[in-house]
């Protein structure tokens, strides 16, 4: 008589399939983070108006930092970990099963694609959103309104977002084929 193998059960038609996702996933998102944030730092450090980098990001932590006094290497630390956190938290958005199944993440397309979304939503939460709010918590001076959208500040907020969450997508999808 012929043994039969346990063949894993099929979804139902419509029924979203549960990825897997593992330690080295996480690990490349955070890495992909590290990489999006220096190429945003950079843009921030040489683009967009200062003192973003070296005076209002350390502010976020209570670093009374101010043009004449600014702290750019607290600027640099604090943006790199935003970074890593917001690449770990790109892992979970992109393999969430209804975005994954939107746009694959795996693929070099799907995670230009799911990049820029990503460099969408992050702008609209942090910068517009979050930002304002939390620089107002802090008691610095020199918080923008809420939300915080102007002309070109909203603009260069999104085109620095999306320089660091276009290569958290690539590398992603490169690594986790």
């Amino acid at each position: 008589m012929q043994s039969k193998t346990a063949q894993p059960a099929r979804p139902a038609a419509g029924q979203a399939l549960r990825r897997q996702v593992g330690p080295w996933d996480w690990v490349r998102g955070a890495f992909g983070g590290f990489v999006g944030s220096v190429a945003f730092g950079l843009f921030m450090a040489f683009i967009m108006p200062p003192p973003m980098l070296e005076v209002v990001i350390p502010n976020l932590y209570g670093i009374g930092a101010t043009p004449a006094n600014p702290a750019p290497l607290a600027g640099w630390a604090f943006h790199q970990f935003h970074g890593v956190m917001l690449g770990i938290a790109y892992v979970a958005y992109v393999e969430y099963p209804s975005v994954a199944d939107w746009m694959e993440p795996r693929s070099l397309q799907g995670g230009l694609v799911q990049g820029l979304a990503w460099g969408l939503v992050t702008t609209i939460a942090f910068p517009i959103l979050v930002m304002p709010l939390w620089l107002q918590a802090a008691g610095f001076a020199g918080a923008p309104p809420f939300p915080n959208v102007g002309f070109p500040a909203t603009l260069l907020g999104l085109t620095g977002h999306l320089i660091y969450a276009v290569p958290v997508g690539i590398l992603y999808a490169l690594y986790r084929r």
